[in-house]
C-alpha cells in the first residue's frame, strides 16, 4: 500500500506496462513537432524516482537529453527559478536551438561546465520536482508524474544527502526544510492533474511485479 500526502489524489488502478507503450503514448501526446525535439517533463515529489524513469525513457528514444531541475535551481531558492529554465532552456530547445546555459550561481559561485542541450536533439526531459508546474506547462509536449510512498522517498531522499557528504541529522533536518515549502507548493499547483502519464517511483508497494522493461502506471477505471 502507497501512503500519498492527501492533497495528491489521481482515478485510476495501477497497471503494469511496458515502458515502450509509455513513451509511445509520450511521443503520440507530442504529435508532430517537427525539426525541434520533443519536450517533456518529468514531475514528482522529492526522492520519488524521477530520474530513474527519465533515464529509462531516454534510454529508448535516440538523441535524448535529460534536463536536471537541480542544475538550473543551483543556489537558487527552492522553487523560484521557473523563468530561468522558460528563458534559457525551454525557449531555445523549443526553436531546435542548442543551449549552452550557465545559470547566474554558475559564473557567481565558479561552477565548471554548462547545462547542455545539442542542436538535433530528438526528446528533451527535463527532470525535477516542479518541472511541470502551471507557468511552465506550455512549454511540453507532454508530462509525467511520479508518484511513490511517503516514507520510502524520505528515506532515499536522506540516504541520497548522506551519500552527498550531510551527517544523519542534517540530512533529516534538511529533509523537513525542504518538504516545508515542498508540500504547500505542489498542493496548490496540482502538476498530477495535467499529466499525461501517472507513473509509480514504488512499484513494489502496488502488489505488482514489473520486469525491468516495465513501469509501473495509473490508468483509467472502466
Amino acid at each position: 500500500m502507497i501512503t500519498l500526502p492527501e492533497t495528491e489524489v489521481v482515478e485510476g488502478i495501477w497497471a503494469v506496462r511496458d515502458v515502450r507503450l509509455v513513451v509511445r503514448r509520450l511521443l503520440d501526446a507530442a504529435g508532430d513537432t517537427g525539426p525541434r525535439p520533443v519536450l517533456v517533463a518529468v514531475d514528482g515529489r522529492s526522492g520519488s524516482g524521477k530520474s530513474t524513469i527519465a533515464e529509462r525513457i531516454a534510454a529508448l528514444v535516440p538523441g535524448s537529453v535529460v534536463v536536471h531541475t537541480d542544475d538550473v535551481a543551483w543556489e537558487e531558492s527552492f522553487f523560484d527559478w521557473d523563468a530561468l529554465l522558460a528563458d534559457h532552456v525551454l525557449a531555445p530547445a523549443r526553436e531546435g536551438a542548442a543551449v549552452s546555459y550557465r545559470p547566474p550561481a554558475w559564473d557567481r559561485l565558479g561552477r565548471p561546465g554548462a547545462i547542455e542541450v545539442p542542436a538535433g536533439s530528438t526528446l528533451v526531459l527535463v527532470e525535477g520536482v516542479g518541472a511541470s508546474r502551471a507557468s511552465l506547462a506550455g512549454r511540453y509536449d507532454a508530462t509525467v508524474w511520479v508518484m511513490s510512498d511517503e516514507d520510502e522517498r524520505r528515506r532515499r531522499g536522506v540516504e541520497r544527502d548522506v551519500v552527498l557528504g550531510r551527517t544523519q541529522d542534517e540530512a533529516e533536518e534538511f529533509w523537513d526544510l525542504w518538504e516545508s515549502e515542498e508540500h504547500p507548493f505542489l498542493a496548490a499547483d496540482r502538476p498530477w492533474e495535467r499529466a499525461t502519464v501517472v507513473s509509480c517511483g514504488t512499484p513494489g508497494l502496488t502488489g505488482l511485479a514489473p520486469s525491468d522493461e516495465d513501469v509501473v502506471v495509473l490508468t483509467s477505471r472502466p
